[in-house]
């Protein structure tokens, strides 16, 4: 199983971005998905995740400025941020939480730069 993730970079504060993260090698339409983030010195958090019926649970730090979303025809799950801050930047991981024939999975990492 893979995930890859894309979409990341360099934005000013009050700017947009939308992360993406494709799978392959699974049965992706049977996984939760979450997104997550590490910043320097921090330990890695949830951002937030959604089920496989389209629940989705949120951070207290990004509600109302992220949105997550899936589309499971194309293995992929959206991570829309809006409104960024200094503080929003991080490597962004998404993560598969696996099911009962499978394990978790987790990408790379894509780069999130927010400059004040």
């Amino acid at each position: 199983a893979q995930l890859v993730e894309s979409g990341g970079g360099l934005v000013q504060a009050g700017g947009s971005l939308r992360l993406s993260c494709t799978a392959s090698g699974m049965f992706f339409s049977n996984n939760a998905m979450g997104w997550y983030r590490q910043a320097p010195g921090k330990q890695r958090e949830l951002v937030a995740d959604i089920t496989r019926s389209g629940n989705t649970n949120y951070a207290d730090s990004v509600k109302g400025r992220f949105t997550i979303s899936r589309d499971n025809a194309k293995s992929t799950v959206f991570l829309q941020m809006n409104s960024l801050q200094p503080e929003d930047t991080a490597v962004y991981y998404c993560k598969s939480y696996g099911t009962t024939w499978e394990g978790a999975n987790w990408g790379q990492g894509t780069q999130v730069t927010v400059s004040s």
